[in-house]
């Protein structure tokens, strides 16, 4: 008739946190407990972040090895760490070239966007309008001088690289080139990276 009630059968409400009036702030997402992993605070929000695809995570690997391999050593490449733009937006980068003098430690959680001079977005299905309008916007008006766009090639594991830099009179970036093949940039200093490398990932 009734059955057995047992430990598996009785589920749990799921309490999802209650925001403030006026919007998380980046104090909040350093301090709310059990916040998923690469949650992030745009505008006073929390985004949390689907699983990523094979495409996006080899992208992050192959920019990440790329990167380090040819930066001077006053540069440091971080991933998936969460830039400090201001007290309501705390976004997370795929991947960021910091000034190497702003690492402080292991126990480190975020960087101020003083501090970056490039940021990467690897596109994603879940992310597609953050990636391409409304964290390059934001990272612009907070001065950080460049940002990459990667897209995925077709239905292929080729990335395809939007480069853009900051027009410090209009405090928005400007679109310098598109690379399939091979990265070549002079910003934030000279990068070249093999953009075909990801197919031995």
């Amino acid at each position: 008739m009734g059955g057995t009630m047992t430990a598996e059968s009785v589920k749990r409400p799921v309490q999802w946190p209650v925001p403030p009036q006026d919007g998380y702030t980046v104090d909040d997402l350093f301090t709310l407990p059990d916040l998923p992993p690469h949650t992030e605070l745009i505008d006073g929000s929390l985004v949390f972040v689907s699983p990523q695809r094979a495409f996006h995570a080899d992208a992050i690997d192959l920019l990440v090895t790329g990167l380090r391999g040819g930066l001077p050593a006053e540069f440091k490449v971080k991933r998936e760490m969460t830039i400090v733009l201001d007290t309501r937006n705390g976004p997370e980068p795929d991947v960021s070239v910091i000034r190497a003098d702003a690492a402080t430690g292991p126990d480190q959680t975020s960087y101020r966007a003083e501090d970056v001079l490039l940021a990467v977005e690897v596109v994603s299905p879940d992310s597609e309008s953050r990636d391409r309008t409304t964290k390059p916007q934001k990272y612009a008006a907070a001065g950080i001088p460049n940002f990459w766009r990667v897209e995925q090639s077709g239905t292929g594991n080729r990335a395809v690289i939007h480069v853009y830099e900051l027009d410090p009179l209009t405090q928005a970036y400007v679109h310098t080139g598109m690379h399939r093949d091979q990265v070549k940039v002079d910003k934030p200093c000279d990068i070249v990276i093999d953009l075909t490398a990801i197919d031995e990932l």
